[in-house]
């Protein structure tokens, strides 16, 4: 088994056991073939993938609680690209429903592939853009936890996010250190969205590249149906 995943992953209360290994490394050698085809991700060699993707989707779980992991809970990785973090969040807890939305159509192709080999239920990829498929009544406010891992300036996530949250339920987006800024920026696009700051942590772990933060917003009532807004529209004019 590697070390540096086993002890990485412990730091976040997960155990890693010999299959989950194996599913990380098929995991990894798909990442690494598809590579060859597409510009899937510019860290492929597994020392780096450990800590950089692994590990840093891993740490998502450190702004969940227990019940948002298990019991047949919900989480939806929006912009999902390599499967992060949803694919690793899904090998450490089986239990959990995790979707893949993506809307290149090529990446959406490895994501199926990954799902097919890993098969594991209650995995599925949906591909389209956030902004058409948070209308789809099916994903409208049906997930108990929405995650997005370096997508947009968080002015621009909360908008695509914020729909396919319940009430109650945490949208949950993966930054870099200090993300201050970014949060003032995005005060009107949170309270329109029906959102509030929970927390900010930070997170730090070996392999990271630096410090990292994961910014937890609680969905507290119904996003207004009129948002998101329609397809590049958050993107072109940020709330």
């Amino acid at each position: 088994m590697d070390e540096r995943l086993v002890e990485g992953a412990a730091k976040f209360g997960i155990e890693i056991s010999d299959i989950q290994m194996e599913q990380f490394r098929l995991y990894h050698e798909r990442m690494v073939e598809w590579n060859e085809m597409m510009n899937l991700t510019r860290i492929i060699e597994w020392e780096h993938v450990v800590g950089r993707h692994f590990l840093d989707s891993l740490s998502v779980v450190d702004a969940l609680p227990p019940e948002a992991l298990y019991s047949n809970a919900t989480l939806l990785d929006v912009g999902s690209g390599a499967g992060l973090p949803g694919v690793p969040l899904k090998i450490v807890f089986p239990d959990l429903n995790v979707t893949l939305l993506e809307v290149t159509q090529k990446k959406a192709l490895f994501l199926e592939e990954v799902v097919a080999d890993l098969g594991l239920p209650g995995l599925d990829v949906r591909t389209g853009r956030a902004e058409d498929l948070a209308r789809d009544p099916d994903l409208r406010e049906a997930f108990d936890t929405v995650v997005a891992r370096a997508v947009a300036k968080l002015n621009v996530l909360v908008e695509l996010m914020a729909g396919f949250c319940q009430v109650g339920g945490l949208v949950i987006a993966q930054k870099s250190s200090a993300p201050d800024d970014e949060i003032r920026l995005a005060s009107k696009a949170i309270k329109t969205m029906g959102t509030k700051v929970a927390e900010v942590r930070e997170i730090d772990f070996a392999g990271s590249g630096g410090p990292r933060s994961l910014v937890v917003l609680r969905k507290t009532r119904p996003t207004p149906r009129e948002y998101p807004r329609r397809a590049g529209i958050p993107f072109k004019r940020p709330l």
